[in-house]
């Protein structure tokens, strides 16, 4: 990495790949089952996912297609994408908080942990934690966050969460109308609708003011911006002076030196992740910490956190398998079935090294 940034590269793959080594005979048959059902639409995804070569931006570069024309491609895949996105958490939300409450991310784990199902939600709590203290947000009357904006704020778990902590006016934005809907009914419930708001936006494009929020906050939405340059310029133009902004995602790993772009092999792993998920081409974390270097902010940090929550997707795939999570399953339609086929997949590019559950923090210059 370069001055300025920390890496935390303790994390080894053993450890994540024991995590990973759990079978059954019914998961035996759904780490099958995607290797089928992906196969064919992995082949035809390349629009949105052009496999993860530390691209920012897939920009059908190398079509032979004027500028124009190349551009109005870009927006109308954009904006499929941005459909596809809130199709995919209208249906699959409910399901989600049914199960497993309000946070929809990751879990922080200690390494090697032997866990129940009532330790996930606790472990949800704590990737929040975690994240802020590598952060180092103030935790002082006088200079913790008072204004703090969600991005991909999902049901409102960090939303809510963040303004009880801090005392915090925190406003979420989300693709999904059923999700704004459903986490202002929350807050409302919980006693919180003078404290936080959420609407229908677009990252890409926030209804806010520059300079506008203490807490800059993204927690596992980064994967799902078609461009990542406009993303992290959007969320620093909307951090105030003296800001934090944490960005908690999936990236690829880091490309070594002697590399142009991944494996044909890794790539076509991602395209058919990709096609489940709705998510554009992935990036690195390198990528990340350059784009906010180009943007002089202070204080840049990244660490690889993919050991720590290596015991999640497991515990989501056993979920599915319960009566409850497998009629749940079948309820919410299809685009939830694939996403929830898709889990090996992720299992797999956790355990093969090439998924990296990346955290990357900054300041905005006071």
């Amino acid at each position: 990495m370069m001055a300025g940034t920390s890496t935390n590269t303790s994390m080894n793959v053993p450890a994540a790949s024991r995590a990973f080594s759990w079978a059954t005979p019914i998961s035996a048959l759904l780490m099958r089952l995607p290797c089928v059902l992906f196969r064919r639409q992995s082949e035809t995804r390349g629009v949105l996912a052009s496999g993860g070569e530390g691209s920012i931006k897939p920009s059908g570069m190398g079509t032979g297609r004027t500028s124009s024309t190349a551009a109005r491609a870009v927006l109308t895949e954009d904006r499929v994408l941005q459909k596809g996105i809130a199709e995919f958490y209208d249906a699959s939300s409910g399901l989600w908080e049914d199960i497993w409450g309000d946070h929809m991310h990751h879990g922080f784990y200690d390494p090697n942990a032997t866990v129940s199902v009532s330790d996930h939600r606790s472990a949800q709590i704590r990737m929040i934690e975690e994240a802020l203290q590598f952060a180092a947000v103030p935790e002082d009357q006088m200079r913790r966050p008072k204004s703090v904006v969600d991005v991909g704020c999902g049901i409102g778990g960090s939303s809510r969460y963040l303004a009880r902590k801090y005392g915090a006016q925190c406003q979420g934005i989300t693709l999904s109308p059923v999700q704004a809907q459903r986490a202002q009914a929350l807050a409302a419930a919980q006693g919180l609708a003078d404290k936080v708001s959420f609407q229908v936006a677009d990252a890409l494009n926030q209804p806010f003011s520059d300079a506008q929020f203490d807490l800059v906050w993204s927690m596992e939405s980064g994967e799902h911006m078609p461009d990542k340059a406009k993303f992290v310029g959007e969320l620093a133009r909307v951090a105030a002076p003296g800001a934090t902004i944490i960005i908690v995602t999936w990236c690829h790993r880091d490309l070594s030196p002697s590399e142009e772009s991944l494996r044909p092999e890794e790539k076509e792993l991602l395209n058919k992740i990709c096609g489940a998920f709705y998510l554009p081409a992935w990036c690195s974390t390198a990528d990340y910490v350059n784009l906010l270097q180009s943007l002089s902010l202070q204080d840049i940090k990244a660490s690889d956190w993919s050991e720590y929550v290596a015991p999640f997707w497991p515990a989501v795939m056993s979920s599915a398998l319960t009566w409850k999570g497998f009629i749940s399953l079948m309820r919410s339609g299809w685009k939830t079935i694939r996403g929830a086929l898709a889990m090996p997949l992720m299992m797999e590019g956790y355990k093969k090294d090439l998924i990296k559950f990346a955290i990357i923090t900054c300041r905005k210059p006071e």
